[in-house]
């Protein structure tokens, strides 16, 4: 006679349970996973897929070199969306590195893509694995394409490098997709940004903290990557082949992407980006946020010159010390005030001691 009672009240309390307000931090680093980190790990996987069924089209004398090399800027600008959200895997072990190798102080990438294509005419992606993360990735492909000396319109020149071209385009198709797997894995990324506790974390405060991490430390490689070239790491001599995609020009395009990225991190889908855990108490401080990102993704649009272009003048070098100045506002806010707000030790930096 007490069971339909009993019965009740477990669905009334469940039904209370459900009605209640979830932990504002798990509902945040959900929905940043889901509708921010995962759509952009997607189209990273997509246009890997691209690229090796480009360089094997280019290879095979079905595609054109402009073509080929649009393919490449596309899969470089989805590599670039991915700076802020490194987090998990592709953060760990040379991963990144396979992807893309930057900085190259000494041409690696240039000596090594050469020795490579003599010592192995015929590698494939397999054998590609094996060799150095110097050679395995976008910086390697970019090399192939554009650079001088390897002159790959020559017929003669595209049969000597091609090989490698196609290892290149298939390794990097498969280490998205092995990246893409283990995120949606049972126990991957995903779960661990949404249900708390669990391996990765105690609780969900832990993975915002993880997030704001990567968010500083990909704002401050932002920096190295326009500051570098600039010269402020080089007493204002400035250094141009060390930027990250100086041999497609591209090298502004992809810190654009990059900043973006952040900011949709930031803002989120629907308001869950880091943005909606700010108090109402701390609205100056996400305006002040919004106009810095807005001021930032303003001097970039304005532009329409190359960095290598840029360099080249005193106006250009003043556009280049404006967005220099407007990055570092949008990382300090993050490392300071934002870090302070949400109650936030960030602690070691990936970029310390670089």
């Amino acid at each position: 006679m007490f069971r339909p009672k009993l019965l009740f009240t477990s669905l009334a309390a469940l039904a209370l349970g459900a009605c209640s307000p979830q932990d504002p931090q798990a509902v945040t680093s959900a929905a940043i996973a889901k509708q921010v980190i995962l759509p952009t790990y997607s189209r990273w996987v997509e246009a890997d897929r691209q690229l090796a069924v480009s360089a094997l089209a280019y290879c095979q004398g079905k595609e054109s070199l402009e073509t080929a090399r649009a393919d490449f800027l596309h899969a470089q600008k989805a590599w670039a969306e991915l700076q802020p959200l490194l987090i998990g895997p592709l953060a760990e072990g040379n991963r990144a590195w396979q992807v893309q190798f930057w900085p190259d102080k000494k041409n690696l990438v240039g000596r090594q893509v050469e020795q490579l294509a003599t010592a192995q005419p015929q590698i494939d992606a397999a054998a590609l694995a094996k060799s150095s993360v110097v050679v395995q990735g976008l910086s390697a492909y970019e090399y192939i394409l554009y650079d001088a000396k390897t002159d790959i319109a020559n017929d003669a020149q595209k049969a000597r490098y091609c090989p490698l071209l196609m290892a290149i385009g298939e390794r990097q198709k498969q280490l998205a997709e092995e990246i893409l797997a283990s995120w949606n894995s049972t126990d991957g990324m995903l779960a661990q940004m949404t249900k708390f506790p669990n391996q990765r974390y105690a609780d969900s405060h832990e993975a915002i903290a993880e997030l704001l991490r990567v968010q500083v430390t990909a704002l401050d490689t932002l920096k190295k990557k326009l500051g570098t070239p600039m010269g402020r790491l080089s007493k204002g001599i400035p250094q141009p082949f060390q930027a990250d995609a100086w041999r497609s020009q591209s090298s502004l395009q992809g810190l654009r992407a990059s900043l973006a990225a952040a900011q949709t991190v930031w803002v989120g889908v629907d308001n869950k980006g880091l943005r909606g855990l700010l108090p109402a108490d701390q609205k100056p401080l996400a305006e002040k946020i919004d106009a810095a990102y807005a001021a930032a993704l303003k001097l970039f649009d304005s532009n329409q010159r190359s960095l290598n272009e840029l360099l080249a003048d005193d106006a250009g070098r003043e556009q280049l010390n404006a967005i220099y100045d407007s990055l570092n506002v949008v990382h300090r806010l993050h490392e300071g005030e934002l870090a302070k707000a949400l109650g936030i030790q960030l602690g070691f930096n990936a970029n310390d001691g670089d």
